[in-house]
């Protein structure tokens, strides 16, 4: 790559969130609702709202409260969470391994499920377990979230009682591991409490399945096209002339060379999981940023909801241009000046 087109990637990382920051900004405050009452109480005198309102600035033009509102953010500085009388950053630290833990399972979960079935459905070309698994693609990719979620508590907690209901990241009662890693499942491996690892991984099934199916639908149609793009090439006759099977060609040679797209993939999938966990925390009663953002959007807390949008879209800028730096590295044909 480069240093022009770096530049240039750059730039538009910025431009990225920048727009994303001033679209938040701006319908957050075009939306009816009154946010100082939230902070003033129901019984406020009109007075005291317009007072609340000078000393918040929102009394000043937008333009105005955005270059605040931005400087504001770069300095660390997030207002407060009214809803719970914290700050947003402290309130965000809080909470953002239990986001993380479930993101990094539900993309786990959705990129080996996609390789697997993906090398299962090629190698049963246009035969029933290729029908079920594209058929599987189909459903995940136009069922809602929150529709999955529910269906999944229903079923697996509610009638199999297999697993657990919507009670968080352990049961009810049940103390967290010592906090290493801020996972979980990891602090429990690391300091061998193996009833805490059985237990938040019970807890993180459902919700990390939902969460990822989407992805899954996504990532197995990729690599099924990008599979059967190369399962007639020369070098695979040549390799099952020389005695594997078709399906040892399939992993050892098709796969590896049928995997780059899915790094690209990776990038678009962050937005798809940031977006989907606001609504898949809430139905599961996963206590990270996404259930609490839908709590502060119901009571019009600016200040939580704009820092949700503006990290989300430093998040998706920032592995976007990681997938760009590693599709880069794999591929050395990308590192030749153009």
């Amino acid at each position: 790559m480069t240093l022009r087109a770096a530049a240039g990637r750059i730039g538009g990382a910025l431009l990225t969130i920048l727009l994303a920051s001033l679209v938040a900004f701006v319908i957050l405050r075009i939306l009816p609702g009154n946010p100082t009452r939230l902070i003033l109480g129901p019984l406020a005198s009109a007075q005291a709202i317009e007072h609340e309102k000078v000393a918040l600035g929102l009394t000043k033009p937008l333009f105005e409260q955005y270059g605040t509102y931005l400087a504001a953010f770069v300095q660390g500085q997030w207002g407060f969470d009214y809803n719970s009388g914290v700050p947003v950053l402290q309130e965000v630290v809080a909470r953002l391994p239990a986001s993380l833990e479930l993101g990094f399972y539900a993309l786990l979960m959705a990129f080996v499920g996609a390789v697997l079935t993906a090398v299962m459905s090629v190698y049963f070309d246009w035969k029933v377990p290729d029908y079920l698994f594209r058929a599987g693609a189909y459903f995940s990719l136009g069922s809602p979230p929150f529709w999955v979620g529910l269906m999944a508590l229903v079923v697996f907690a509610e009638y199999l009682h297999v697993l657990p209901g919507p009670t968080g990241r352990l049961a009810v009662g049940a103390s967290p591991p010592p906090a290493l890693t801020h996972f979980y499942t990891f602090d429990s491996l690391l300091s061998g409490q193996w009833g805490g690892l059985g237990d938040s991984l019970a807890h993180l099934l459902l919700p990390a399945a939902t969460l990822g199916l989407a992805s899954y639908g996504y990532l197995y149609r990729l690599l099924r096209n990008s599979l059967r793009g190369v399962v007639d090439e020369e070098y695979l006759v040549v390799c099952r002339s020389k005695g594997l099977t078709k399906w040892q060609a399939l992993v050892r040679h098709a796969l590896p060379n049928s995997l780059l797209p899915t790094v690209t993939a990776g990038g678009l999938l962050v937005a798809q999981l940031v977006a989907g966990s606001v609504l898949v925390e809430t139905v599961f009663n996963w206590p990270g940023v996404g259930q609490l953002v839908v709590q502060s959007i119901l009571v019009r807390d600016y200040a939580v909801v704009e820092a949700f949008v503006l990290l989300s879209a430093v998040a998706f800028v920032i592995v976007n241009l990681a997938v760009d730096g590693l599709y880069a590295v794999i591929d050395p044909r990308l590192r030749r000046p153009t």
